[in-house]
């Protein structure tokens, strides 16, 4: 034994255990656990009660839908801030088909082609996908800009008339709306509302999420309604048949560039049109939907005091810029980004990582090396990871603005995992990390700077929503002084 108490071997290397942890009794547990992650605990308290429970951060345990849609619920999972990055190393684990874990949703979904999310690296179809949407990133790197600018300003301004109105303004609803015409605006130039969807956009695209998700969340219906409704069968994809045809009309005609791109990787013009519906609609907006208020409901509650810090640096930096909001001054905005990356760490908008062993290995956490068999499933909460107090100390689980600020700060940026990858690190068609991780970051940036450019300070409420946070505004203070109308 170490002084810790860990064995070890003649050679000094940690000892690998059996991964502590029980699956139960076949059906019947996976189903008790389920009502437990949904009802009766929820999700944080679901995987700290086992980590408690079995005394390791690395456990056995079942994870949801469980019967009848996933065919095993049984994981080894992983929970702190050490062994979680295993599931990011595609020379150990294979991620075919496991975006969404233990399920899969119907390709019905997407046209009948398995999309890039679904893929293993090591599948010619995923490089190929990968390096269509670098390409298209790379392409529209100056539209992102002023199309942010442009739509959230819009944005805000309705925000202002509905709390002259009514005292209030739900962030959310109007967000909806408008990332998706940001989306199709910065992406490919063409506004959705401006085609045959109209403003029919947003609803078609998330009722199409749900039919895709509807095994992970709650809609907060009773129990008995909601068990066999959405965490028993998947809903029929022919219900959402006509709205995905829709959103498919509207990519196909307005990412003609993007799909001749795709046609000169040898991707089918079909197969890329669903892949960069499902990264676009999925990925991005989906994303957006829970990034954004996430990010506003943490600068919400940090405070006028933080605000102010906010406001100098924000202002500051467009000043020295002529006014204008540039790449070059948001990099100069250490504190706002730091703010975007505290907000990523504790409300990462992906929660589940899965990948499955390709051979037997070992899985080391702070306290201990684990066995682990070929073919298993392993399973990271990402709160769990980014909120390990071994790694971010007393304050994991608050909201740290100014956290990654500096030389030091900025050594724990290889511990924010939102990405599916370190933030340190960088996508490539070699790995699973986020295509869009830099464009992230910057969206968020550029959120709040837009509301410290436009406001001295601003408070809401905040509560919970669908997939995540739900904000809603109830006072903003305009700007006083410094570059206020920015262009």
């Amino acid at each position: 034994m170490n002084q810790s108490g860990m064995a070890r071997s003649d050679e000094g290397s940690l000892v690998p255990r059996e991964v502590p942890g029980s699956y139960g009794l076949p059906f019947v547990s996976a189903i008790r656990d389920r009502l437990d992650f949904y009802y009766f605990q929820g999700q944080d308290k679901y995987f700290e009660s086992r980590v408690e429970k079995y005394g390791s951060t690395v456990v056995r345990i079942n994870v949801p839908p469980g019967p009848f849609m996933a065919r095993d619920p049984r994981v080894v999972a992983v929970l702190d801030a050490k062994s979680f990055p295993v599931l990011f190393d595609v020379t150990k684990v294979e991620k075919k088909n496991l975006f969404t874990g233990t399920y899969m949703p119907s390709t019905s979904l997407t046209g009948g082609f398995p999309v890039c999310s679904y893929l293993d690296p090591s599948e010619p179809t995923h490089t190929k996908v990968k390096q269509l949407l670098f390409s298209l990133l790379a392409s529209r790197k100056d539209a992102f800009i002023p199309a942010f600018r442009s739509h959230f300003s819009s944005l805000l301004a309705t925000v202002e008339s509905q709390l002259l109105l009514s005292g209030k303004s739900n962030f959310n609803t109007l967000n909806d709306a408008t990332s998706f015409e940001f989306i199709g605006d910065g992406y490919f130039g063409v506004l959705p509302s401006a085609s045959d969807l109209g403003t029919t956009g947003p609803a078609k695209a998330a009722k199409w999420l749900i039919f895709q998700l509807h095994p992970l969340v709650t809609l907060g219906l009773p129990m008995i309604l909601e068990e066999p409704l959405l965490h028993t069968v998947h809903l029929p994809p022919f219900l959402v048949s006509g709205d995905y045809k829709a959103l498919y009309k509207y990519f196909f005609a307005a990412a003609t560039k993007a799909l001749d791109t795709a046609e000169g990787l040898g991707l089918k013009r079909d197969e890329a049109c669903h892949n960069l519906l499902f990264a676009t609609v999925f990925n991005s907006y989906g994303g957006l939907k829970v990034l954004l208020p996430g990010i506003l409901a943490r600068i919400a509650d940090s405070g006028e005091k933080f605000h102010k810090k906010l406001v100098t640096e924000i202002r500051a930096a467009v000043a020295e810029a002529g006014g204008k909001v540039t790449i070059e001054a948001l990099e100069k905005m250490e504190l706002t980004k730091s703010a975007v990356w505290e907000a990523l760490r504790l409300d990462p908008a992906v929660k589940f990582q899965y990948g499955r062993a390709k051979a037997d290995m070992n899985i080391e956490s702070h306290d201990a090396v684990f066995a682990v068999k070929k073919g298993e499933m392993l399973f990271g909460y990402q709160p769990c990871a980014t909120k390990d107090p071994r790694v971010f100390g007393p304050t994991a689980r608050e909201f740290v603005g100014d956290r990654f600020v500096g030389k030091e700060g900025s050594k724990l940026l290889k511990y924010v995992y939102w990405s599916n990858g370190r933030e340190t690190e960088s996508p490539s068609v070699h790995n699973k990390q986020c295509p869009g991780k830099n464009l992230v970051v910057l969206v968020g940036r550029l959120l709040v700077v837009e509301l410290f450019l436009r406001y001295d300070t601003f408070t809401a409420k905040v509560g919970l929503d669908l997939l995540g946070t739900k904000v809603e505004f109830t006072g903003v203070t305009k700007a006083t002084s410094g570059v206020a109308d920015a262009v």
